[in-house]
């Protein structure tokens, strides 16, 4: 295996958690996804061609990770082991239902994470993350297996600095990618059993705009044995469609995730 061009390693910094002690799964997938050529954007059609991202064990904090390319593959390693892996992929995503603005802002009241949260502290979705540090996307009830949220980037998410250089800004592509995860675990329910993410696929329409409102949406597209199957699509305020996810997630001991359980 080759390192990658241009660059060795990548860091998950402290204050992109998830579960206690590593980095949250979308956030790390999509820093790893921005290292591959295949992210780069198509100035012609536009947008980023669809990556898949495997996590092979919890991503560790502010480390060093280990970066390699092999026929296509970006390879994220820690002391040998592999953390992460990601690859383009030519899955054709299939997206949520938008709803609007008011009926996610609503739906927010009906967070189940606001009863119960097994990783308080996550970046995304955690209660215990402060107005502008953690993303506070808390996705709540729609209608039978949908949830929405609503997200208003920080500037201090922006591409290319806290202060920007363009008259528009947007979000960071691991941001972005974030803000496709956790309301899929939650469509999975965190309540019943603890999953991580073990697996996501993503394509990148366009970057958020920072400060503009958008609208999260995300549902269960099954079950089988320990994985749990979601879908997320991320909206503007006009109701187009910014990017799309779909995951896998894997049930596990919350004891080895450092997660709280219902009392």
């Amino acid at each position: 295996m080759a390192e990658c061009p241009g660059v060795s390693e990548i860091i998950v910094p402290p204050r992109f958690c998830g579960p206690s002690g590593s980095g949250n799964g979308g956030w790390t997938a999509g820093l790893l996804a921005g290292t591959l050529d295949a992210t780069s954007p198509d100035t012609h059609h536009g947008g980023w061609p669809a990556v898949q991202v495997s996590l092979r064990q919890p991503p560790p904090l502010d480390t060093p990770l280990l970066l390699s390319q092999d026929d296509g593959t970006a390879t994220a390693s820690f002391e040998g082991a592999v953390v992460a892996t990601a690859k383009p992929s030519d899955v054709l995503l299939s997206e949520v239902d938008p709803v609007s603005f008011d009926q996610a802002r609503a739906a927010e009241a009906t967070y189940a994470g606001h009863r119960f949260h097994p990783f308080p502290s996550c970046f995304v979705c955690g209660t215990a993350r402060e107005e502008g540090d953690g993303m506070r996307i808390f996705p709540g009830l729609v209608r039978g297996d949908l949830l929405a949220a609503t997200w208003q980037p920080y500037p201090d998410l922006a591409e290319d600095s806290p202060t920007g250089t363009g008259p528009t800004r947007h979000a960071s592509l691991a941001a972005t990618w974030a803000a496709l995860d956790c309301i899929g675990g939650w469509a999975g329910d965190l309540t019943e059993r603890l999953m991580v993410l073990g697996r996501m696929t993503a394509r990148i329409d366009a970057l958020p705009v920072i400060d503009e409102p958008h609208v999260v949406v995300g549902t269960r597209r099954g079950v089988e044995g320990r994985k749990t199957f979601t879908a997320s699509t991320l909206y503007d305020s006009d109701q187009r469609i910014v990017a799309a996810a779909e995951h896998i997630w894997i049930a596990v001991d919350p004891a080895l995730f450092g997660g709280e359980t219902p009392s």
